[in-house]
């Protein structure tokens, strides 16, 4: 019952935030969604701010199990096989995961506008997704990849390039994963092949 009550929270939570925004969600309006007390969304998530900070990390690794992204298969898969077969799991992560949480860091953005606390969260969360993209980059290259490499391919795979391509653009998730890999493929087309 309790584990069903934190996942109707969460959820609930992750729906608003990313079709609200920030200051669309209220905590009574979660706790209607999720059919608990406002009580009961506190108790369980915090305050609005450590809401929406919890449905983001779920959201990163799609659910609430302890294991970090770099431990996941669908991370590791970026270092298996030969290139196609990496950046083919590149494409399947990096779209999962902005499937997932690209809206919410759109809020995360609104709401750090107003919040000093959120905006050092937000800075925390952006070195941690640079840093991701680093380890996915060493992975699918099989060494140390350079800076600039690292900053051109999480702009390519940031929440804002997926949210104008899907949301305004009007493109399927599936034709941006395609779009992704094309584009990963062209930044590494200078650099030798990994062995397999």
């Amino acid at each position: 019952m309790a584990e069903d009550t934190r996942s109707a929270v969460f959820a609930a939570g992750a729906d608003l935030f990313a079709t609200r925004g920030w200051a669309g969600t209220g905590m009574r309006d979660v706790a209607r969604a999720a059919g608990v007390s406002v009580e009961t969304v506190y108790a369980t998530a915090g305050n609005k701010s450590d809401l929406l900070l919890r449905v983001i990390d779920i959201g990163i690794v799609g659910d609430d199990e302890p294991v970090p992204l770099a431990d996941r298969p669908e991370f590791l898969a970026m270092g298996q096989g030969n290139r196609a077969a990496r950046l083919a799991a590149v494409g399947r992560q990096i779209t999962a995961s902005n499937q997932r949480i690209a809206a919410l860091n759109r809020t995360l953005a609104q709401a750090a506008a107003g919040d000093a606390n959120l905006a050092d969260r937000l800075r925390a969360s952006q070195r941690t997704q640079r840093a991701a993209y680093r380890d996915g980059l060493r992975l699918v290259l099989g060494r140390t990849p350079a800076a600039d490499l690292v900053d051109g391919v999480w702009a390519l795979g940031s929440h804002d390039v997926y949210l104008q391509l899907v949301e305004l653009a009007g493109w399927t998730p599936r034709k941006y994963e395609r779009w992704i890999v094309q584009r990963f493929e062209q930044l590494l087309a200078h650099l030798p092949e990994e062995k397999s």
